[in-house]
C-alpha cells in the first residue's frame, strides 16, 4: 500500500533566547551550550544534525498537545538561527536514519495506537505500516535511546 504523508518540523520561534543572559536562561529551564561533537545534537528546526562548533539551546518543548493522557514533553536542541526544513512529499530528513528510531502512532483523539522502533531505511516501512491502518492520524518520531521527540509525520 502507497501512503504519502509528510515529516514536519519545529517552527523557529527561540532565535531570541539566544541573546539572553546565563541567568535568564536558565530560570526558564534553558541551556545555551557549543556543540562539541557530532550526531549529538540534532536540531528540530533544520532537521539536521548540528555541526561542532555552532551554538544550540537544549530546552523542554511541549511536543504532544493533546487532551488524551499521551500528551508529552521533553527537551530538545534548536541551533541558532536555524531555517525551518521544509520537507517535500515522503521525504525522510537524513538524521533520522543515523540513529534507533521509536515511532508513535496516535488517532484523531491523541490516544497512541501503535509503537515500533526503527533504524535507517525501516523507518520508511513502518511509517507506511502504521498509516495503512487508517485509523492512524499521525506519528511522532523520538530517538529510541534517550527518547527525545525529532519530529511528527502527518498522513497527506
Amino acid at each position: 500500500m502507497n501512503v504519502n504523508f509528510r515529516v514536519l518540523a519545529i517552527e523557529n520561534h527561540y532565535n531570541h533566547l539566544f541573546n539572553l543572559s546565563e541567568k535568564d536562561l536558565l530560570a526558564r529551564s534553558i541551556i545555551k551550550m557549543i556543540v562539541d561533537k557530532k550526531l549529538g545534537f540534532p536540531c528540530r528546526v533544520s532537521l539536521k544534525d548540528v555541526e561542532i562548533g555552532e551554538e544550540v539551546i537544549l530546552f523542554p518543548f511541549h511536543h504532544h498537545k493533546t487532551t488524551s493522557p499521551y500528551q508529552a514533553s521533553g527537551p530538545i536542541f534548536v541551533r541558532k538561527n536555524a531555517k525551518m526544513a521544509n520537507l517535500g512529499i515522503n521525504e525522510i530528513p537524513e538524521m533520522l536514519f543515523k540513529r534507533s528510531q521509536s515511532l508513535r502512532g496516535y488517532n484523531e483523539n491523541g490516544m497512541m495506537i501503535y509503537a515500533t522502533t526503527a533504524e535507517g531505511e525501516n523507518i520508511r516501512k513502518e511509517i507506511e505500516i502504521i498509516f495503512s491502518n487508517e485509523e492512524a492520524s499521525y506519528i511522532q518520531i523520538h530517538n529510541a535511546n534517550p527518547g527525545c521527540y525529532n519530529c511528527q509525520v502527518n498522513r497527506v
